[in-house]
């Protein structure tokens, strides 16, 4: 049940909202002083906070860096209850609120924002931090959806070929830039080719997953992979690209001569196989990656195999 610490009175006072919150299934704590309030933060931490202005002499600046200096649970979402002709004269950079409520408080409005917070927090735990793309429980969800109303979508696992080395050569920073024009063109071909009912994601490092309409699929990976062809020489020197390859220590600590990077993309179709969850077609991504990493340069794979076991068709 999520847990609302409630600190002042406005909010308790009103039979409806308590009633409206309590039906929802939100348990409503309520923070008389502040050293009461610190506490509950600190050994029990709510799910949200509701603070109003002038609480305790004034006092709820300290409640609301308490709260935000939480470890337990970081980025409480935090309410602050205050008159509207007050708000002006407030300073932003000590009250660091995530919204506000302006009295007379509506008991359906109050229960809309608090719905909204939990979601905002969501995509913010969810985004990843460089490239701000959907992260892995928004991956999942996408994945789950499209194979739980058996559409004929394609799942598409991309990663950068020889990453590690590659970052070991140009440093973090350079392979930084990579991941994020990566990004970048994985959107704007989506949006260009395939902006309908498609996703892409970020599932950490040099790992993407997007989803496309099955027919769309290798036009898609096909441009993707000609786009970052065509870039990929300015994160390169020109001393390798002549070369066709860098030297780098390899996970056994050998000094090696890697080719330069390339993108990989498995493709596993969901119209014929019938997948019940997320893991088994990631398990399918796997098998193909195995193979088509194998293969030089930039390549993708569309998993045509039968879904009864038969001989594999290709295509790269």
């Amino acid at each position: 049940m999520p847990r609302i610490l409630v600190v002042g009175d406005a909010i308790l006072q009103s039979a409806r909202i308590r009633h409206l919150l309590e039906s929802k299934g939100y348990q409503l704590v309520r923070g008389c002083r502040l050293r009461d309030a610190v506490a509950s933060i600190l050994e029990d931490p709510p799910d949200l906070l509701i603070v109003e202005k002038g609480f305790d002499h004034g006092r709820e600046i300290e409640l609301i860096n308490a709260a935000q200096a939480c470890l337990h649970k970081a980025n409480i979402p935090i309410f602050l209850v205050a008159p509207r002709e007050e708000l002006p004269g407030l300073d932003w950079e000590l009250y660091r609120v995530d919204d506000i409520v302006t009295p007379p408080l509506h008991a359906e409005e109050l229960l809309a924002r608090i719905h909204l917070a939990e979601a905002r927090i969501q995509r913010v735990f969810d985004n990843n931090p460089l490239s701000r793309l959907p992260g892995n429980t928004s991956i999942l969800r996408a994945i789950q959806k499209i194979i739980s109303g058996r559409q004929a979508f394609a799942v598409c696992y991309l990663d950068i070929d020889n990453f590690k080395p590659f970052n070991d050569r140009y440093g973090f920073c350079r392979g930084d830039e990579v991941i994020l024009t990566i990004a970048r063109i994985i959107v704007n071909v989506i949006q260009e080719m395939a902006r309908q009912d498609s996703f892409a994601g970020h599932v950490g490092g040099d790992d993407f997953v997007f989803i496309v309409r099955e027919e769309q699929a290798a036009r898609v990976c096909e441009k993707i992979i000609a786009n970052f062809e065509a870039v990929k020489g300015m994160f390169l020197s020109a001393e390798d690209v002549k070369a066709g390859g860098f030297q780098a220590t390899s996970r056994q600590g050998r000094k090696m001569v890697f080719p330069l990077p390339s993108i990989s993309i498995a493709v596993v179709l969901t119209g014929e196989r019938q997948f019940e969850h997320p893991g088994q077609v990631a398990l399918v991504a796997s098998q193909l990656k195995s193979y088509v990493k194998k293969l030089d340069g930039s390549n993708y794979l569309i998993d045509r195999r039968d879904p009864q076991p038969a001989a594999a068709e290709f295509t790269n």
